[in-house]
């Protein structure tokens, strides 16, 4: 089926199924819908109504994510208060933006633009990589939950997955295998970081969370924003709370991202060279709600493309090792608030529902 077909079809074909599968068989993305010129968007990215009618309340202009600079941190005076803002940040916003951080702008700028040229290299070449199969070590398609979602998020996706703390690097597209592999150590490195800043923060060891296994099995997430003709029908990102243990973001300077705060969406201005730090769904389980993982989205933006790179601490899906609430952070006052799980069981549970649905009831005690 021709992508001109598909989306003239569009305006009489009630059958959402029908639309899903004729989208999701060109192997195209949203990419595709816009090199073939479409001028409106198609009714599977278009929101439900009460969803859109829920959204007419324009983002918070005077508050602002924290933003943490992490020079001089080998300083004892310095690192304590990096560690006092990371527990504030972490415990009220559940987000932060990290500076200064030693990644150098360079590698920054040269990872978004490979990501880049590999959502605008040839379509044939990126169809090798196209897989509903969400545990492959490389997966590129348009919306993971394509089949369940109310409605498609205007975005498309290229995952790396190290789920068992192996990847083979000959599996990497080789438009962007280097660049992505140096800034995957780099990261790697600064998660050390923020994990025992959390650690400390949390009035644990240093070492409590970095054992606790969750950087041996990772995901990189490399997103793909196109300009949307209808902004305000869709979503890039729909609200969510991160599946993860810690998150590290990339983001381009185009902005999008947008953090639900005292209920109203703030803006995450971008900042040069900065990562978004945000808790994860495990973290806040682990911690017993101590820290939060909070919902967030992308709105959809008549510029772009916009670019961004998510690194997901997810620990090892094999492993039968027990995770719950860390028991130094239990007491008769502060009893645990969720029951003990698997990664096994808790990826199971997060990949049979849509993005926008939370999962921190099923497991709570």
């Amino acid at each position: 089926m021709s992508l001109e077909s598909f989306t003239n079809g569009f305006q009489s074909n009630d059958d959402r199924l029908k639309e899903v599968k004729a989208f999701d068989a060109t192997k195209m993305g949203v990419k595709g819908l816009i090199d073939s010129g479409v001028k409106c968007i198609p009714k599977i990215f278009i929101r439900p109504l009460d969803e859109l009618s829920e959204d007419s309340k324009t983002p918070c202009v005077k508050l602002q994510v924290p933003t943490i600079n992490l020079e001089g941190i080998d300083r004892k005076d310095r690192y304590n208060e990096i560690v006092k803002e990371v527990l504030d940040a972490s415990e009220t916003w559940g987000f932060f933006q990290v500076v200064n951080h030693g990644i150098s702008v360079e590698l920054l700028d040269e990872m978004l633009q490979r990501v880049r040229m590999f959502h605008e290299q040839n379509t044939e070449v990126k169809k090798e990589f196209y897989t509903r199969e969400t545990l492959k070590q490389v997966v590129y398609n348009s919306n993971y939950d394509l089949y369940t979602s109310r409605s498609a998020n205007w975005k498309d996706t290229l995952v790396v997955n190290a789920y068992y703390g192996h990847l083979d690097p000959k599996e990497l597209p080789e438009i962007c295998r280097d660049v992505m592999l140096d800034y995957t150590n780099h990261v790697m490195k600064l998660s050390d970081i923020l994990l025992e800043l959390l650690s400390v923060a949390l009035g644990l060891g240093p070492d409590h969370l970095r054992e606790m296994e969750f950087k041996k099995g990772w995901s990189l997430v490399n997103h793909y924003y196109p300009a949307c003709p209808a902004p305000d029908l869709t979503l890039g990102a729909s609200k969510h709370s991160d599946s993860a243990f810690l998150t590290i973001l990339l983001q381009d300077q185009i902005g999008g991202l947008q953090v639900l705060h005292e209920n109203q969406w703030v803006n995450v201005q971008p900042k040069p060279a900065a990562f978004v730090v945000n808790i994860g769904d495990i973290l806040q389980m682990v911690s017993n709600n101590k820290l939060r993982s909070v919902h967030h989205r992308v709105i959809a933006n008549l510029i772009g493309p916009r670019i961004s790179v998510a690194f997901f601490l997810r620990g090892v899906l094999s492993s039968e090792k027990l995770y719950g609430p860390i028991k130094e952070l239990l007491s008769k006052e502060s009893p645990p608030v969720y029951r003990e799980f698997t990664l096994s069981d808790f990826y199971s549970y997060f990949f049979s529902r849509p993005l926008n649905e939370s999962g921190f009831e099923y497991f709570k005690v």
